[in-house]
């Protein structure tokens, strides 16, 4: 299937790894122009060069921490009329609820939320002058079943969820459309390190700690395994191409069953 993307130009924050390097990758392979970033120089030109290599596509770097207003900016302005705009920029730690302080809570929500605020209101003018647009919140099966061990993640990708659908409400009869993803258990670098650090600490293999993980910990995973970022990515792709001209407004599901709702 040709996705359309040819020569659109994408900016995926957080995407020198996990989902954030797989929704690059993949919308690279469908021709668009994408825009890498990570916080480090050495990490994005490393991962600029992989990705030209794998892909063939073309591929530019930004290095910056998008979290803040600033390298937000400069990211614009280096790299003008942005055509899609996926806000993966992410964190999550495990910690229980009495022993998140108040700065835990600003900073989960500047990080997961504010950047992608911050960046579609610099991108969307020239959206609305081309009349096309796309912009993805990268959310989570936890907005929706908030996980006891991580309240303050879960806060930040249902509020992601509601600014999603508030933009889409805000810009009905163009060109644009704005949809949040809600990926499940995905096994990026993040979660695979943890996992690994997991089962060392316990003399077990991977494969039991992902076991007992939808066994106890989400066990109305209909695949029980943890997805790769490459399923994540699919979706995304088609999300932020032409073909997805009416599905805008919507929280999609790439959450392998976790969420136990038909609806």
């Amino acid at each position: 299937m040709d996705l359309k993307l040819n020569g659109k130009l994408a900016l995926v924050s957080g995407s020198t790894a996990g989902i954030g390097y797989a929704i690059a990758h993949t919308l690279a392979q469908e021709g668009a122009r994408v825009v890498v970033n990570g916080r480090t120089q050495s990490t994005v030109d490393e991962t600029v060069a992989r990705m030209r290599s794998e892909t063939g596509g073309s591929v530019e770097g930004f290095a910056g921490d998008l979290s803040g207003a600033e390298a937000a900016h400069e990211v614009v302005r280096r790299h003008p009329g942005i055509e899609i705009l996926v806000n993966n920029l992410g964190i999550f730690e495990p910690k229980a609820f009495e022993d998140i302080p108040d700065e835990d809570w600003m900073r989960f929500f500047d990080v997961n939320v504010l950047s992608g605020i911050r960046l579609a209101r610099l991108v969307l003018p020239d959206m609305k002058l081309a009349n096309w647009g796309r912009i993805i919140f990268i959310s989570s099966e936890s907005a929706v079943q908030i996980p006891a061990e991580m309240i303050h993640y879960g806060m930040t990708k249902t509020a992601q969820i509601a600014v999603s659908r508030g933009l889409a409400e805000s810009v009905s009869g163009t060109g644009i459309t704005v949809n949040s993803v809600l990926p499940g258990p995905t096994k990026s670098r993040g979660v695979g390190d943890f996992v690994q650090d997991l089962a060392r600490a316990s003399g077990k293999s991977f494969e039991e700690v992902e076991a007992e993980f939808f066994d106890k910990v989400r066990p109305t995973s209909l695949i029980k395994r943890f997805e790769t970022p490459e399923e994540v990515a699919s979706l995304v792709a088609y999300v932020a191409s032409p073909l997805a001209s009416a599905t805008t407004g919507a929280a999609l599901r790439v959450d392998g069953g976790v969420i136990k709702s038909a609806f």
